[in-house]
């Protein structure tokens, strides 16, 4: 039931500082809902402001938008979520977090050494290929990943 508090787009847009498209887009993968106005205008409530904000701050951690939807999935869907429910939620990200801190340390601590090394081969690259190990599991020694 449309209130007097709802947002339409355009207003959710301005209040959280992404393009319009980009909600139309959440809404379309399931991570934020809207209702529908007597005139057939898409109106959202407003704690669905809190939801963008999470979602951003998921995406700037590098929180693929599939996790971000699993974890809405187990938070209401109607009125705000409490602390609670947001505590659960971020402690499931916690350890993709973690993850790919490791990750870009482990990069940036080989980075340097990889582009003055100039042995420009990926066959013996100790960055790309460390030990041979993709020549030895018969593929391609393009991975990065530790």
């Amino acid at each position: 039931m449309p209130n007097d508090q709802d947002l339409s787009v355009g207003q959710l847009a301005s209040r959280s500082g992404m393009t319009v498209s980009a909600l139309h887009f959440y809404e379309r993968q399931g991570l934020i809902r809207s209702h529908r106005t007597s005139g057939n205008q898409r109106r959202f409530d407003r704690s669905v402001l809190r939801r963008v904000a999470v979602i951003r701050a998921a995406q700037r951690a590098g929180i693929p938008l599939a996790s971000v939807g699993t974890a809405f999935a187990e938070l209401p869907t109607d009125g705000v979520p409490d602390q609670e429910d947001w505590q659960r939620l971020s402690a499931a990200w916690r350890q993709e977090i973690e993850q790919r801190i490791a990750q870009l340390e482990h990069l940036r601590d080989r980075l340097g050494g990889c582009i003055g090394c100039g042995c420009l081969s990926l066959a013996t690259c100790g960055f790309v290929n460390p030990d041979d190990d993709a020549g030895r599991r018969g593929v391609p020694s393009t991975l990065l990943d530790p």
